[in-house]
């Protein structure tokens, strides 16, 4: 039978575990820019110009937000075709073409919470997922979030349903409790 010197497993596990956290708190808690970004919407409309002939246009938009603490630079929206676009709220930007085709909007700098959308409008054969490459920063890579339109409940639903779970877990571990205690006598 084999038996574990638990104090030496502690001394060899203890600096491990320290790296993990360590590394852990520092990624969390980090001043630095986290840029995220999702779509909020991908639209297509049948226009009929006056005495023309009917035609579709399409349309969405990206929100880009700086979760971090410390300024985003040198925010770059590449696409691999750049539609007409409107950025809301208004901040300088410039367009730069790409060396092995596409385009490119480079926005200065986000500060820590801003957030803006960038709408699109074009036409078919175009598509939404025709238009974007990516989106990075000097600090790094954005991270795409997927969103979902939800409804929104009253607060005291949601305090309700709460308080309802809080009671779920304690009558759960108060049944674990009286079940483990019993098989360790």
């Amino acid at each position: 039978m084999i038996t574990i010197d638990w104090h030496v497993a502690a001394t060899i596990a203890a600096p491990i575990l320290a790296l993990f956290v360590g590394v852990w708190i520092n990624r969390h808690f980090e001043s630095r820019p986290i840029l995220i970004t999702y779509t909020s919407h991908v639209s297509a409309f049948t226009h009929t110009p006056a005495g023309g002939q009917p035609m579709q246009v399409n349309t969405h938009s990206v929100v880009i937000k700086n979760n971090g603490h410390r300024p985003a630079t040198n925010v770059r929206v590449s696409h691999y075709q750049l539609p007409d676009f409107n950025i809301w709220p208004h901040v300088a930007y410039t367009v730069e073409d790409l060396p092995g085709g596409g385009r490119e909007i480079v926005i200065p700098t986000l500060v820590p919470n801003e957030e803006i959308t960038i709408s699109y409008l074009y036409f078919p054969p175009l598509v939404a997922n025709q238009v974007h490459a990516g989106l990075k920063c000097d600090q790094g890579l954005a991270r795409g979030i997927p969103v979902l339109i939800t409804r929104q409940y009253p607060i005291w639903f949601n305090l309700t349903a709460a308080a309802l779970m809080l009671i779920g877990i304690v009558t759960v571990l108060y049944l674990v409790f009286h079940a483990v205690v019993p098989l360790l006598r």
